[in-house]
């Protein structure tokens, strides 16, 4: 797909790697439809890319709410004719051990709100997107493209049982969309990133950072405009889908 004058929509995109994929699309001509709960940034955001010569509106919405969701993609296949791609980009952390004990006694344990609140947002905000854009796609008879963001802790990581599930659970719906949704045109594929250089990792103490990337062959953090980067390429790649692309530095846990 030539994204040039396409329409795409990205969950979370008034900041972080949705603001960096924005502006990388933007920028090769993407008309830009940018969904977040915070209404103050993403007005700050959209007033930005504006400066920049990007095409873009923002969109308020909670996507772990199904109305929400629903009337979001409506609105925005009424202002701009049509839905070419979507980033399902929007995610939370609530770290935590599954349980903590003291002298063979659990003193306290991972909560169901802890881990619910991560999988309304992470997975089922995923599925609740996906499905409305892929509604969109097909009555438009148009060929579409959808990339989910999983991570690298899909595989499991001490601390987020609850992250680790629902970057998992994205990954299996990658694959499941991409079968169902090849006959309409539709192709799916996600995106794992690893430890990307971000406003919280700047604000790690300089230890615990010099650990992160030790832990990494290249020997330094991600960049988020590198993850753009993959997400351009599977856009433009008419071959690639069902499949999930690590972009992690070669991160060993």
């Amino acid at each position: 797909m030539d994204i040039k004058s396409k329409i795409i929509a990205i969950t979370g995109g008034a900041q972080g790697l949705g603001l960096a994929m924005a502006q990388r699309f933007g920028r090769s001509g993407a008309r830009m439809a940018l969904i977040d709960r915070d209404t103050e940034l993403l007005n700050v955001t959209v007033s930005d890319l504006r400066g920049q010569g990007i095409d873009v509106k923002g969109y308020e919405a909670n996507v772990a709410e199904e109305m929400s969701v629903e009337t979001t993609f409506k609105n925005i296949v009424s202002d701009f004719g049509a839905l070419d791609g979507l980033v399902n980009n929007a995610g939370i952390l609530r770290d935590d051990m599954l349980l903590k004990a003291k002298e063979g006694a659990v003193t306290d344990k991972m909560s169901l709100s802890q881990f619910q609140s991560v999988i309304d947002v992470n997975l089922t905000g995923v599925f609740l997107c996906g499905r409305e854009a892929a509604v969109q796609m097909v009555n438009g008879g148009r060929p579409g493209v959808i990339i989910n963001m999983s991570s690298v802790a899909r595989a499991g990581n001490v601390g987020q049982t609850n992250y680790a599930a629902s970057k998992a659970g994205v990954v299996a719906m990658t694959v499941t969309w991409a079968r169902e949704l090849g006959r309409y045109g539709i192709r799916v594929g996600a995106i794992a990133p690893g430890v990307i250089r971000t406003a919280m990792t700047d604000a790690m103490r300089p230890e615990m950072r010099a650990r992160l990337e030790k832990m990494k062959p290249v020997g330094r953090l991600g960049e988020a405009d590198e993850v753009a980067h993959t997400a351009a390429y599977i856009f433009e790649n008419d071959f690639f889908t069902g499949r999930v692309v690590e972009v992690d530095g070669g991160i060993c846990f």
